[in-house]
């Protein structure tokens, strides 16, 4: 078995990454410490109809073995998905997709999906 290839990160792209080393290796440290102020963190970075107070629940008891997150929490994925990035990005490519025939393919922006989304909506 041979070593996988490393392929360094061009320096335009570190500039304008939104996590380098340190801050991983922050998450990383702030994520063993203090898991739910940590994830309760993350959690805030979306839009909530209703902010979870519960952020983990787990249990490995085999009588009672469940895992959940944020399971009082009310979120729609599709604002946080979609409606949050219009003002800024609705002429922007939400989905790049690419079909099994190469002529198949098509970038659509987040405005055209969400008025595909919202068409969806009237007729369910």
């Amino acid at each position: 078995m041979h070593e996988p290839a490393i392929y360094p990160v061009p320096e335009e792209w570190a500039r304008t990454a939104h996590v380098n080393r340190a801050r991983y290796e922050n998450a990383c440290k702030a994520a063993e410490t203090d898991p739910d102020g940590f994830w309760r963190g993350v959690a805030g970075r979306l839009e909530w109809m209703s902010f979870p107070n519960r952020i983990k629940d787990v249990s490995f008891n085999k009588d009672d073995f469940h895992i959940r997150w944020f399971e009082d929490g009310v979120l729609n994925v599709s604002v946080n998905c979609i409606d949050r990035h219009l003002p800024e990005r609705r002429d922007d490519v939400a989905i790049l997709w690419e079909g099994d025939d190469p002529a198949e393919s098509a970038a659509i922006t987040y405005g055209e999906l969400h008025s595909a989304v919202c068409r969806m909506r009237r007729k369910s």
